[in-house]
C-alpha cells in the first residue's frame, strides 16, 4: 500500500517509506541539475588534484569549470592507453586518481582486439549501489505488489585476471557481484532473488545456470518477474532449459542434484530445498517436450508480471524472440550504465522498448556532450569539438556521450550516441541509439568495419592461390537463431577460369579465419560463453550487388556517392542476397582465446 501522500513524489505515490527518500532524492537532484554537476566536476578535480594528468595539463589545483574546459582535452582510449598500461604494469603513483586504483574493469568494448581496461577505485562501488537502489523505488510505482514473491534473474559472474601489477581485471558486474555490498546487501522485500549467492558466485557457467534455473522451477510459482541483464543472457536461459529439461526434472521428482555440480556451496545450499516432487517434476516433462515452446515463460511462471532485461541498442533484435516466449509480456529496461560510468535510470521503466528513455542522474559523475553531425569532418587535435554541458541541451539533438569520473577519467568519449528525447525536471532524458562505429554484435560483442574488414582482408589471403578474391561483402547479426551468430555475404571473383575454384574446405577454413581475425570479446563469447554461434560465409552469384546498387538507386540513393552497406537488416535487401546465394560455409572449429591478456 502507498504511503501517506504527504511523502507522494511527482513521480507517483511511494509503495513505503524507503521510497519516498528515494524518490525525493532523484526528485532533488534532477532539479538542480547545473548545481550539482558544478558540485560532482569541483569533487572530482578537488579529489584529484594531485594526479599526474590534471597537473601536466596545468590545472594547479582549479577546480572550476572554465579552467577545467580550457585546458584538459577531449580523449579516447587509445590517448590514455600508456597511462593505463603504466597503472597495469604497477606504477602506484598517482597518475590518473589521487586515490588507489583498486582494480580495472574489462569493458565489452576492444582496443587493438583487446578488451579496454577502465581503472576504477573503490568508492565508485558506492555510486553504482546507490543508482542500483533507486530502482526498485521507481518500480514500485509501476508495479505493484512486488514484496509478495520474488525475481528470477540469471546473473554470472565472468573469468578475471591480473594485470602484471597485480591488479585484478574483470568485467563491472563480476566486480559487483563479487563485493560486499552485493553479497551483503539488506533484506528487501522488495528485491528478493530466487537464485542465492553460491549460484551467483559460481565460476563455472554450467552449474551456475542449472542451479539458478532448478532453484527458479522450484519457486515457481513465487517468480513474479524473469530477468538478466541482457535480453541475449535471458534468451540463453531459455536454451538452456530447453536442452537440459530431462535431467532438471529428474532431479526435481528424486530429490538428487545432478552430479555434475560439484561445487560444495552450491550442494550444501540446494540440500534445503532439493526434495522429492514427482508432481512438478511431471509438469516440467509435459510442458518442455516437444518443440513449442511459445508462451514457455508464463507457462512455467505462471505469476510473472514483467521481464527485466535490457533491449534497447542491439539487445533490440530480440525482442520478437522475447515475446514468442513470453506471450508479449512487458520488457522493463530499468538502467543506463557502462564499465566506465553507471549514468542514470529509466523512470518509467514499463514504458514500450520503442520509448525507452534514461535520465542522467547528475550526481554519477561529470557528463558533456558533443553534437553528432555524420556528415561533419572527424574530430582532430587541430579542429576540437564543442562541448555541451547537461542542462544545456536540445530536445531532439543527438549527441556523443564525454564523461569525467572521480576514478580519473578527464573529458573521455564513451562512443555512445543518444538523442535527447525531453527533459525530467532540469534533468536530459535520452535515447540510446547506438554504440558510435559498430556494425554486429550478438551478445555484448561489438564488432566495428575495421575490425570485419581485416578479417574479410585475412581470410581473403586463402583465395589467392586460387586466383580468386573477394570483390563485394556485407553482413548481419542473424538472431533467428540461438545462439545467433554473424553472417557475411561474399561476391567472389575468379580471375583465371583455367584454374579451380576454392573448395568448399576452403571456404568454410574462411570463416574460422576470419573469426580468428575478431576481436578478444567475440572470441570469449563464441569460445568460452558459447553465446555465439560459428560465423557464417554466403557466396552469392557474380553481379549480386550490382542488383544491390540498382535496388538502392531506384530508391533514391545517389550513384555517384553510392557505397555497398557493410551492415544490412532491411528485409527486402535480405531476401535480394538470399535469393542469389550459391553456396554456404560454417566455421569448422572454435577460435583461439585465452582468458590471459597479451602484453
Amino acid at each position: 500500500m502507498a504511503v501517506d501522500s504527504v511523502t507522494s513524489s511527482p513521480l507517483g505515490p511511494p509503495a513505503i517509506e524507503k521510497d519516498a527518500k528515494a524518490l525525493q532524492f532523484i526528485e532533488e537532484t534532477t532539479k538542480n541539475t547545473d548545481a550539482v554537476q558544478e558540485r560532482v566536476l569541483s569533487e572530482i578535480l578537488r579529489q584529484n588534484a594531485e594526479a599526474e594528468y590534471l597537473k601536466r595539463f596545468g590545472m594547479n589545483g582549479a577546480t572550476d569549470r572554465e579552467t577545467f574546459k580550457s585546458k584538459i582535452p577531449v580523449v579516447t582510449y587509445e590517448d590514455l592507453q600508456p597511462e593505463i598500461q603504466r597503472i597495469a604494469n604497477g606504477d602506484r603513483s598517482p597518475i590518473l586518481s589521487s586515490r588507489p586504483i583498486s582494480e580495472f574493469l574489462t569493458s565489452s568494448g576492444t582496443s587493438a582486439g583487446e578488451r579496454k581496461l577502465m581503472p576504477t577505485i573503490h568508492e565508485e562501488l558506492d555510486r553504482r549501489t546507490l543508482l542500483y537502489s533507486l530502482l526498485q523505488p521507481v518500480m514500485n510505482l509501476y508495479v505493484p505488489d512486488l514484496d509478495k514473491g520474488k525475481g528470477l534473474y540469471f546473473l554470472f559472474i565472468k573469468s578475471e585476471t591480473k594485470t602484471p601489477g597485480g591488479l585484478v581485471a574483470r568485467p563491472v558486474l563480476t566486480s559487483y557481484y563479487k563485493s560486499e555490498h552485493f553479497k551483503t546487501r539488506p533484506h528487501d522485500p522488495y528485491n528478493v532473488y530466487t537464485s542465492p549467492n553460491e549460484a551467483i558466485l559460481c565460476f563455472d557457467s554450467f552449474q551456475s545456470m542449472y542451479s539458478q534455473m532448478l532453484y527458479g522451477i522450484i519457486m515457481r510459482k513465487e517468480v513474479l518477474r524473469v530477468g538478466a541483464v541482457l535480453a541475449s543472457g535471458l534468451l540463453r536461459a531459455i536454451r538452456f532449459l530447453q536442452l537440459n529439461w530431462q535431467q532438471l526434472a529428474h532431479d526435481i521428482e528424486t530429490g538428487t542434484l545432478n552430479p555434475k555440480i560439484t561445487d560444495a556451496s552450491i550442494r550444501e545450499k540446494m540440500v534445503e530445498i532439493l526434495k522429492p516432487d514427482a508432481e512438478l517434476a511431471e509438469f516440467i516433462r509435459k510442458e518442455c517436450e516437444g518443440e513449442n515452446l511459445e508462451g514457455i515463460i508464463p507457462r512455467i511462471w505462471p505469476n510473472t508480471k514483467y521481464l527485466d532485461v535490457i533491449v534497447t541498442g542491439a539487445m533490440a533484435q530480440y525482442i520478437p524472440t522475447l515475446d514468442y516466449y513470453s506471450n508479449s509480456l512487458p520488457k522493463a529496461c530499468t538502467m543506463y550504465a557502462s564499465s566506465e560510468c553507471y549514468f542514470g535510470l529509466n523512470l518509467k521503466p514499463m514504458c514500450d522498448p520503442s520509448e525507452v528513455s534514461y535520465t542522467i542522474m547528475p550526481m554519477m559523475g561529470y557528463f558533456e556532450f558533443i553534437p553528432h553531425d555524420p556528415s561533419a569532418p572527424p574530430l582532430s587535435k587541430k579542429s576540437p569539438p564543442r562541448l555541451v554541458d547537461l542542462a544545456d541541451l536540445e530536445v531532439g539533438k543527438e549527441y556523443e556521450l564525454v564523461i569525467s569520473t572521480y576514478a580519473g577519467l578527464c573529458r573521455y568519449r564513451v562512443g555512445d550516441i543518444l538523442r535527447v528525447t525531453g527533459f525530467y525536471n532540469a534533468a536530459p532524458q535520452f535515447r540510446f541509439i547506438r554504440r558510435k562505429n559498430v556494425l554486429l554484435s550478438i551478445d555484448a560483442d561489438k564488432t566495428d568495419e575495421a575490425e570485419l574488414q581485416k578479417g574479410i582482408d585475412n581470410a581473403a589471403e586463402l583465395l589467392r592461390e586460387f586466383n580468386t578474391s573477394v570483390v563485394e561483402y556485407t553482413s548481419y547479426a542473424d538472431t533467428k537463431t540461438f545462439p545467433g551468430h554473424y553472417v557475411i555475404y561474399w561476391e567472389l571473383m575468379v580471375k583465371d577460369p583455367s584454374i579451380s575454384a576454392p573448395s568448399h574446405e576452403v571456404l568454410d577454413r574462411c570463416c574460422l579465419v576470419m573469426e580468428e581475425s575478431l576481436n578478444s570479446v567475440y572470441r570469449q563469447y563464441r569460445v568460452s560463453d558459447k553465446t555465439i554461434g560459428p560465423l557464417e560465409i554466403r557466396v552469392v552469384k557474380s553481379g549480386t550487388f550490382e542488383e544491390l546498387m540498382d535496388y538502392a538507386i531506384s530508391r533514391g540513393a545517389s550513384i555517384n556517392q553510392y557505397k555497398a552497406p557493410r551492415c544490412v537488416n532491411f528485409s527486402p535487401i535480405m531476401e535480394l542476397l538470399d535469393s542469389r546465394v550459391e553456396s554456404v560455409h560454417f566455421s569448422p572449429a572454435l577460435p583461439h582465446w585465452t582468458p590471459e591478456r597479451r602484453h
